[in-house]
């Protein structure tokens, strides 16, 4: 029998799932085929006993000296051929009849009892991290799922998933500096996306109505437990919604998600133990700095309140980064169980709306779970010459020092000349949902390669 090819190779975890419905001692019937790495080996006399591994699940392996027991080193891969057993102990288990050398492992694994445990290798060699340590598999295989459940949601609900250019001319849509680079036939300089907004807006003018994207964004920004310059985000724009219906929409589709991916919507994060079930908390903006004492629209003032507490504030230039300070430190660490934060002040949120009954503020909302943003929303500006003016704005907060200020980008408000319906837009961090549903404090336990400093 050859295993080069594996037409039919079984997966462990249903060999394993037939040999437990067995009694012990017994044998099955059927003959089974696996492939996998030898993890474990034990045995005495003309009886040897591996672990084989593979991305369902483990098993024993069942070696006899009358049908060979072959000479393996931890970490080989193997095919077996055999028949599911149970042992008189009770341990299912495949008898294996036939085996074959698949690869052969040249360095060594790390202790297979312990794992790899040095938090730094683990990200640096993710391949040796997967191997030897069955939670990263778990925890990977559910942000899958996740991205999956996501996606069927959105589908089921009438979106259509688009692509949207990476490489871009102006870079907008978010307040973040852009990596550049330079394309040499085209000698033009171009930007890493930093958003998808600009381009997937454009859609909902070109008729599409309802679209999402599910990609990469990257910000030439710091790294932290909740940052990595390169991520994930989901953004969705639906026409003829606003904010209001963009809240719900979200907290139902977070809801949904955990429950299709574990079953449930109360999870640990963080030393919290939070509830993702639907409805969340609504918390305005002024009430929630209010709360704090630190409403105000008075610039020296809001520095001199935040000074007061001690807070460092030299490289806050306008009131609208100050502002932003604050939210950072007093109000967004309270924000454990799941809260949408509404009507930003305009300063902040150069594409949204402004609320009716205050010119001041914007249809824009923020929501947090365990202290922690996890996306932004708005009611989209749908006026070209109001966006002209949002982005004229920017531009001073720009020239006054605020390195993050949106650039302004005029082929997008030529678009908005055409006509765009009233319009929900949300982005969503994929990668922070997925620190939550798996309960992990850092983004880099739950982004395969994470960004490290070079080794030297």
């Amino acid at each position: 029998m050859t295993f080069k090819r594996f037409p039919n190779r079984d997966e462990i975890a249903a060999v394993r799932t037939e040999a437990e419905a067995l009694e012990p001692g017994e044998h099955g019937t059927t003959n089974r085929r696996l492939a996998g790495r030898a993890m474990a080996r034990r045995g005495h006399g003309g009886v040897a006993f591996v672990d084989l591994v593979d991305r369902s699940g483990r098993i024993q392996l069942l070696f006899q000296a009358q049908y060979g027991i072959p000479d393996l080193d931890l970490g080989d891969i193997i095919g077996v051929a055999g028949v599911p057993t149970k042992t008189k102990r009770g341990e299912p288990s495949l008898q294996v009849f036939d085996s074959y050398p698949l690869a052969k492992i040249r360095s060594p694994l790390p202790d297979t009892f312990h794992g790899l445990t040095d938090v730094e290798q683990r990200y640096r060699r993710r391949y040796l991290d997967l191997l030897m340590n069955e939670e990263t598999r778990a925890d990977f295989l559910l942000r899958t799922k996740m991205v999956t459940a996501i996606r069927r949601a959105l589908d089921q609900d009438g979106f259509v998933e688009v692509e949207t250019p990476t490489l871009q001319p102006t870079y907008g849509g978010a307040f973040a500096r852009p990596f550049v680079t330079h394309h040499n036939e085209l000698d033009q300089t171009l930007y890493l996306r930093i958003a998808s907004e600009l381009y997937l807006k454009r859609l909902i003018v070109g008729g599409l109505e309802r679209v999402y994207e599910i990609g990469k964004d990257f910000r030439n920004e710091g790294v932290s437990y909740k940052h990595n310059p390169e991520f994930t985000m989901l953004e969705w724009y639906e026409a003829y919604a606003d904010y209001e219906d963009t809240m719900r929409r979200v907290e139902n589709l977070v809801e949904r998600v955990a429950r299709e991916t574990i079953g449930t919507t109360t999870v640990a994060f963080r030393g919290n133990e939070i509830d993702l079930k639907a409805p969340w908390r609504r918390l305005a903006l002024v009430e929630a700095l209010g709360e704090q004492g630190l409403w105000t629209r008075d610039e020296a003032d809001l520095r001199a309140r935040l000074h007061e507490r001690g807070v460092e504030t030299t490289h806050d230039r306008t009131w609208a980064q100050l502002v932003d300070h604050a939210l950072s430190h007093f109000v967004e660490p309270s924000l454990v169980q799941p809260t949408i934060l509404h009507d930003y002040p305009v300063e902040l949120s150069p594409f949204a709306q402004t609320t009716e009954n205050d010119e001041r503020l914007v249809e824009r909302f923020e929501y947090y779970i365990g202290g922690m943003e996890i996306g932004n929303a708005f009611t989209e500006i749908n006026d070209a010459g109001e966006q002209a003016a949002r982005f004229a704005l920017q531009q001073a907060e720009g020239a006054c020092g605020n390195v993050e200020a949106e650039p302004g980008d005029p082929d997008y408000v030529e678009a908005l000349s055409y006509g765009m319906p009233p319009t929900g837009g949300l982005g969503l961090g994929i990668d922070r949902l997925a620190m939550v549903l798996t309960g992990k404090d850092s983004i880099r336990d739950v982004i395969l390669f994470p960004a490290l400093r070079e080794q030297k």
